[in-house]
Formats: C-alpha cells, structure tokens, sequence
C-alpha cells in the first residue's frame, strides 16, 4: 500500500522541516525561508513483528578486521597545480567526493576546467554541466587553453542519467557541476530545493564509492557566504572546499573547511589572469607589494595558515572623529577584537580614542582571524594615534590580553625564517617565546617584549630587553 502524500515546509537554509508554515525558522532562526513541499509518508503495516523485511541479508560475511585491512592500493591523482594539491592533502584520492563552494563568479568551473588540461594527461575526464551548453564549455575551455583530448563534455540536468552515465563510461575523473541543477524525477521538489540537493548528493556519493571514482561537485553559496543547500550534504562528503576573495580583486583564496583525507589548516592562494588562474607561490610578497614608505600607521604581521607562514600589511588610520559617536570600521579583521585592542590601549597605554575614528584594513583582501595578529593590530593603531612611521624592516606578532600582556604563540621559528627570508631585520615576539628560539642560528635582531608598554618602548627607542 502507498504511502500518502502530504504537505511540509523545509527550511532552505538548515533543512528543518515543520508540519506548518512559519515566518521564522524554529532551527537556524532565518526569516522567510521556510519553502513548501509534497513528500509521500511510508506506508504502515498492520504490525512491526509480523514478517522480516523484504530483502534483508546478513553482511557478517563482509565484516573485516582492521589490521587486515591494506591501504597500498590508496591513490591520489595530482591535479598539476600545488596550491590545489595543497589543500586537498597532497592530491585528489581515489574514490573521494569533493564538494566545491564560492559565490558565482569567484573561478569555481575555471579552477577545474584548468586541472582537466593536467588530469587529461592520463586519465579521463567526465565534464557533466547543468548550467552551460558543451559549445559554451568549448568556448571557455578554448579560452583557457585547455585542449586535452580526455576531457568528455555532457550537459544534462538528470543526476539519475548523469549517475548511470558514470557508472557506464566508467571516467578516471567526473565533475558535476553544479548541484542545484541536478534533480532526481522520482523528488517531487524542484531543482535546488533542500530534498533535491541532498539526495543528489547522496547518489553522486554512492557512486563515487562504488565505483572508486573521484567526483568533484560544485555548490553555490547563499547571501551569509555559507553552502548553499542542507547542512547534512557537508557532512556527506569527503572534502568542503570555499573559494573566497572579493569580485573586484584578483586574488583568490582556496580553504578548507572539511577534509577526511588531509589537513583543514591549508590554504591556496591563486590570482584570477585574463588566462585563468595562476598560483601564488608566495602570498607574503604579494600581500607586501606597494607597501608605503615613510607613512605611519602600518604593520607586518606573520600568521600561519596550516604549516605556512604569510607575511600580512596591517594598516590603522586613526583621526578626529566629525560625529559624537566615532566610527570603528575594520576590514579583514574582527570588529569585537579591535573594540577590545582599543579598549586596551586605553585602559593599559593612556591613549584616548574617545573621540577618534579608527579604519583599520589588512591589505591584499587577507583576512587576519588569529591571535598573533594583535601586537601589529596595536603597533599600527600606535603608529597612526601618535603620526609616527615605524621601522619598514620590523615585523611584529603575539596575542594581547585584557591586562596588557603580550602571549606567547606557537610556531615562532617558522614566523621568524619567513621574515629573514623577505628581509626583515628586527623581530618583536613575546617574551615567554624566547626560550623556545636558538637565537644563535637566526640572522635578524629579537626583541621579548612582555607587555603593551615595552613593545611600545621597543618601537619608540629601537631597543629594549631581550635583544639578541
């Protein structure tokens, strides 16, 4: 006996479901974004005890022991660009599904319509798009210079057909591209609903793993940047991929989010040509070039992204504010981090912002989220609050607490190689790091500062306690 169908309303943004409409959702707290939808209910049986499912089978045949288990035949496919590799862990694994993320326009399709003309060299491609014709595909692929001979074209908007298609040309690579354009007839939702995205996923998913298959999907995003579609689909895949940057700049950033295979700590740093895009092998002197001589107000700071240290202008303006309440603006940084370094400051060093604007930027559309950005966020609000231009060669990093105290961070060796590398040739670090630093084998000057006011002292008089 069928089931019956009945009428729900799911949330496009968390997949809550409500017997009811709401202008509210009761899970995620979105206006408006309740959606509704049919969906057949499972039929009942008279009792639960009565019969065995229908085929059901016991797999204890198929139960292993994890020592017998060999992981030699893993494969990972490099993709021909490192900063890809990079974040995928060392390479594209063999039966893996990789989810695809960036607002429209960002480079997603062009990102890998570019590894097709490496990948092509030894396996094929599968190209399946529900956005674009395949002459549209040739268009761009001829733009970009992608002639590879492996690289097969499909545009269909079935995942069922794209599914079996894939199951029967057996590719050495597929992409789907995108997600919200597959649907499933058997889904009575429309294209890009919360069913038909999940259970999309789902089949890509089965049969990437069924027939050890990498499928790379794209996904686009919603208006708070995050994966467009059910929260359930990140968890579905192997690997979250977000390509960030703004639209009028040409840098592009490539995080992960999720990874079973590698380490969500990578990023790969990418510039948007009128060929595509190019890697960045070094981030640090592309966030540094044009950097300002002679002008106050500016920074260096050195965080680390995975097992990377990049080098970051930190820039402050600090002015007479025109209105009662000044303005606090901050790019690239966190608000509530630069309302606490003020008040700081404040508090602990006498300078008075109470009636000065601060705009702070880091420049290049790097955006600094750790800590060890704080002694430079205070250096370069220092800088401009007394018009006084720091040393160009000086570099700067620890995390400033509500005493103000400098912290100590982790990997200060790595931060210090990657400033004498650039040419830096004066360091102030935490105090408390010194004892993990052989200053013997580093060949620019240290400064251990333990507060706010020593580091300030350091900056003032290019000298100071803890000198090397």
């Amino acid at each position: 006996m069928a089931g019956k169908i009945k009428t729900v309303y799911i949330c496009n943004q968390c997949g809550y479901e409500s017997s009811k409409w709401n202008g509210r959702c009761p899970s995620c707290g979105e206006w408006n974004t309740l959606e509704e939808q049919e969906v057949q209910s499972a039929p009942k049986t008279s009792s639960l005890r009565s019969a065995p499912a229908v085929g059901s089978m016991d797999l204890s045949a198929q139960i292993k022991e994890l020592n017998s288990i060999g992981t030699d035949d893993e494969v990972r496919y490099s993709t021909g660009i490192e900063e890809l590799d990079r974040v995928l862990g060392g390479g594209l694994v063999k039966g893996s599904l990789v989810l695809l993320g960036g607002e429209p326009g960002i480079g997603k399709s062009t990102l890998l319509l570019q590894i097709c003309k490496f990948l092509g060299r030894e396996h094929s491609i599968l190209y399946i798009s529900g956005e674009e014709s395949v002459r549209q595909i040739k268009l761009r692929a001829s733009r970009l210079g992608v002639d590879t001979p492996n690289l097969y074209l499909l545009s269909t908007n079935d995942a069922r057909a794209a599914s079996d298609t894939i199951i029967a040309s057996k590719p050495g690579i597929a992409i789907i591209d995108s997600i919200q354009t597959m649907a499933l007839s058997e889904v009575n939702s429309s294209s890009g609903s919360i069913s038909q995205v999940r259970e999309c996923t789902n089949l890509f998913m089965r049969t990437a793993k069924s027939e050890e298959i990498p499928i790379f999907v794209v996904s686009h995003v919603n208006k708070d940047g995050a994966i467009a579609g059910p929260k359930v689909m990140e968890h579905i895949v192997d690997a979250v991929l977000y390509f960030e940057g703004e639209r009028h700049l040409c840098y592009r950033l490539l995080r992960a989010v999720k990874n079973r295979y590698g380490s969500t700590n990578e990023i790969g740093v990418f510039e948007m040509g009128d060929k595509g895009l190019e890697e960045v092998e070094n981030p640090s002197e592309m966030l540094l070039s044009g950097r300002p001589k002679g002008i106050s107000g500016s920074c260096v700071a050195c965080i680390m992204e995975g097992s990377r240290p990049i080098l970051a202008e930190v820039q402050a303006l600090v002015t007479k504010s025109g209105f009662s309440a000044p303005r606090r603006t901050a790019t690239g940084f966190d608000y509530n981090r630069l309302a606490m370094i003020i008040a700081v400051l404040e508090k602990r060093a006498g300078m008075f912002f109470g009636t000065l604007d601060v705009f702070l930027n880091i420049v290049g559309g790097f955006r600094l989220d750790e800590p060890a950005g704080d002694l430079s966020v205070a250096l370069a609000l220092y800088s401009s609050f007394y018009d006084v231009p720091l040393d160009e060669k000086m570099i700067a990093f620890g995390e400033i607490g509500l005493g103000g105290e400098i912290r100590s961070t982790t990997s200060i060796p790595q931060r210090i190689k990657e400033a004498e590398r650039l040419g830096f040739t004066h360091c102030i670090i935490p105090k408390q790091s010194m004892r993990l630093l052989d200053t013997s084998k580093v060949n620019i000057r240290i400064t251990g500062v333990s507060s706010i006011k020593q580091a300030f002292f350091v900056v003032k008089n290019n000298s100071g306690e803890g000198e090397k």
